[in-house]
């Protein structure tokens, strides 16, 4: 796996592979979302009943692995009850995005690219909460790579607080210009609640079948 990995607690490097793949064989969620709070508490609440929402339906977290605005109030809410929480940051944003030091576990890349690379290799679905320019910018990549057939994975908007309305009428403007077909559109998972978006997930995974992600393609 690309980049480095730092442990938590320092452990053997066999009991480390042991590790590894026990936790590839959980299920995890990627979130994307804002290194900043938002003016509205809802964000905020979202994001913790969206980490409790992961770890209740048994998925860990992958996300930008900073100490920051939403970020890091998923992040913890996913530890606090005792989930698993991977964090993928590039060692120029380590001091910028402030690396959160708590994490499962903290890889530590060389750039933006592999850091998004990696994290669509570690995630079986992935989701944008309410976020700025590199929230929508990682979320509608790996959007992209699903209508190029790179992966079979879910991706999904938490609407909180209709944060992405006019977002999605865009989209639908979009389809209505003949830019984006209808059925690249309904590639878009779009719901209110957390638990609401993974059920639709499970729906969804459940319907597609194991379709890893190919970097190959890329």
């Amino acid at each position: 796996m690309a980049g480095k990995v730092y442990e938590k607690n320092r452990i053997s490097p066999a009991a480390v592979e042991v590790k590894n793949r026990a936790q590839a064989a959980v299920a995890k969620i990627c979130v994307f979302t804002g290194s900043r709070q938002g003016v509205h508490p809802q964000y905020t609440a979202a994001a913790r009943q969206l980490g409790a929402a992961l770890v209740e339906r048994g998925y860990g977290l992958v996300y930008g692995g900073g100490n920051v605005g939403l970020m890091t109030v998923i992040a913890d809410a996913v530890l606090e009850l005792g989930g698993h929480v991977t964090g993928v940051i590039p060692d120029s944003l380590v001091s910028k995005e402030v690396a959160h030091q708590g994490l499962s576990d903290l890889r530590i890349v060389r750039s933006m690219h592999e850091r998004k690379a990696v994290m669509a290799e570690l995630s079986d679905g992935f989701i944008a909460m309410p976020g700025g320019i590199g929230t929508l910018e990682e979320f509608f990549e790996v959007l992209s790579w699903a209508q190029l057939g790179i992966h079979g994975k879910p991706c999904g908007l938490l609407n909180t607080s209709g944060y992405y309305d006019q977002l999605i009428q865009f989209l639908d403007y979009a389809v209505d210009q003949d830019f984006l077909k209808p059925k690249h559109r309904s590639l878009l998972i779009l719901e209110n609640g957390p638990a609401e978006l993974l059920r639709r997930f499970e729906d969804f995974m459940a319907m597609r079948g194991d379709q890893r992600f190919d970097r190959s393609k890329i």
